[in-house]
């Protein structure tokens, strides 16, 4: 399936290819904290596909607890995450923050990982009441 996406502001843009049966939902507390939220939605990109349009992302490189490092990627003026990658000169693929892409409709996640750092009331979000504009 072919995708674009772009910051909040407009400023880094992108188009790539991607498997939408490969969508994930990350619950590590490293995932939390780089996405501001309880957990972050990513779906992978080839390298060859990935396609920057518009923009220089500012990037941030992260040791995971593994000794992994893997690059942050964001818009340097709004701050919108937009993909992690690996450090190498050659990745082998972009993880797609699924926030930043305008068809994320379409991107059901169908896995989640390191479930035991969830917050504990994730599981819990289809009992919280719901409205459609602000409460």
């Amino acid at each position: 399936m072919k995708v674009d996406g772009c910051c909040h502001c407009g400023l880094v843009s992108y188009e790539a290819e991607v498997d939408p049966a490969a969508v994930e939902i990350c619950h590590c507390t490293d995932c939390q904290t780089l996405s501001g939220s309880a957990f972050r939605v990513i779906v992978a990109a080839s390298a060859e596909s990935f396609r920057l349009n518009s923009g220089v992302p500012k990037t941030y490189v992260k040791t995971a607890a593994s000794g992994n490092r893997r690059v942050q990627a964001f818009c340097p003026e709004c701050g919108t995450p937009l993909y992690g990658t690996s450090e190498s000169a050659t990745p082998g693929f972009f993880g797609l923050r699924v926030g930043a892409i305008r068809q994320r409709d379409a991107l059901t996640p169908t896995a989640q990982f390191w479930c035991s750092s969830a917050q504990n009331w994730v599981d819990r979000l289809g009992g919280i009441e719901k409205f459609d504009g602000e409460g």
